[in-house]
């Protein structure tokens, strides 16, 4: 989807979309180094509970590559997100995604 260079590697960074693992990975060269996993809910919602990155890719902005790459395709599929892991939640509440409909889930203390 995307592509982008590091100072320290010449690698390409992409992320793809694993609908059998359900989730979106970020892959530096050919070597996985993160995700943002998705399960749909009982009303077709995408929820995303958890984002994680390689301790050996960490400082790389990886996650912020991976969940920007995630939200910018379900809303071109028209999905309906809801955001649980603090990652995905930052992200939106700091970037606008157009077309991206979420679903903010209720926080019950």
């Amino acid at each position: 989807m995307t592509a982008t260079e590091n100072d320290t590697t010449t690698d390409e960074i992409t992320v793809q979309r694993n609908d059998d693992a359900g989730r979106y990975e970020v892959w530096v060269g050919d070597v996985l180094a993160g995700f943002t996993e998705f399960t749909p809910d009982a009303r077709g919602r995408l929820r995303f509970p958890h984002t994680e990155v390689d301790p050996a890719f960490r400082g790389r902005g990886l996650a912020q590559i991976v969940v920007a790459e995630a939200m910018a395709d379900e809303a071109r599929r028209g999905e309906t997100v809801v955001p649980l892991c603090p990652v995905v939640v930052k992200y939106l509440q700091e970037h606008e995604v157009p077309g991206l409909d979420v679903h903010w889930p209720s926080r019950v203390g």
